[in-house]
């Protein structure tokens, strides 16, 4: 069930590289702002608040609307950074999306994707975006080669690296790059299935040598707080948010669960 999954991720993305998705012609600039300096030193909870309409967990999320009025409301509310789905069909994101909110606020964006090739590389700086994602079990399960490598591209395009994990065994690889930011990701990709209990479990007597996001799951205050216990030092926070009605004090809610 994992390999169908990310084998239907993988190609998704190849597909979308072979219709031009990420042939970019702008030039945008980058943020001014470090999240990795707001998660050491930030009083409150960090929010990386996440821009998406649909997912092949949940299907539809949200109504397609205007990404920069959403990027405004979630940095209003007191979000750190923002998370900007760029991949089409399983999420119906698009490049697009990220150039809309890089016009619109100053806070770092991650360009969130499956990163398989260059391009995708390519397309992120030619955007304005600051973080690219890379899942480290594309690599571990053998669908890509060489992690140092995309790691080492991305930064030679000054861009930094969320390395994104799920396991014990990938999170010790991970420790093992150059990436900037570990994520870890509650969510199974076995199951689908989402687990706090998963951040718990990887970070238990890890002696702190990289920051940690964690991913998936992060509903409520409570559960930020719980995270914050094991060991995580800032939250991807991206469905919960979305659906909500008024998506500044929601995210405001988060930002104060500390």
């Amino acid at each position: 069930m994992a390999e169908k999954i990310l084998q239907r991720l993988l190609n998704n993305s190849l597909a979308a590289i072979d219709d031009g998705v990420y042939d970019i012609h702008c030039n945008m600039e980058h943020s001014t702002r470090d999240i990795i300096h707001d998660m050491r030193y930030n009083q409150h909870a960090t929010i990386i608040s996440e821009i998406k309409f649909s997912s092949p967990s949940l299907g539809k999320i949200r109504t397609l609307g205007d990404p920069a009025k959403i990027a405004s409301q979630m940095v209003l509310g007191g979000a750190k950074a923002l998370s900007i789905l760029t991949q089409p069909n399983l999420f119906h994101g698009s490049p697009e999306y990220l150039i809309k909110v890089r016009s619109a606020v100053d806070v770092p964006i991650l360009m969130k994707d499956i990163m398989v090739d260059h391009i995708q590389i390519d397309a992120a700086q030619k955007m304005g975006a600051d973080y690219i994602l890379v899942i480290q079990s594309l690599y571990d399960q053998n669908y890509l080669k060489d992690v140092d490598d995309f790691i080492s591209y991305g930064h030679k395009k000054g861009l930094k690296i969320l390395l994104e994990v799920h396991t014990k065994q990938e999170f010790q690889n991970a420790l093992k790059t150059k990436a900037d930011l570990i994520g870890i990701n509650n969510r199974n990709l076995d199951t689908l299935e989402i687990s706090l209990e998963t951040s718990k479990n990887i970070l238990h007597n890890y002696e702190k040598t990289r920051p940690i996001l964690s991913e998936s799951g992060v509903n409520t205050p409570e559960d930020i707080q719980y995270l914050k216990k094991c060991g995580a030092d800032a939250f991807l926070v991206g469905s919960s948010i979305m659906k909500s009605d008024n998506i500044t004090e929601y995210v405001k809610k988060l930002v104060n669960a500390f």
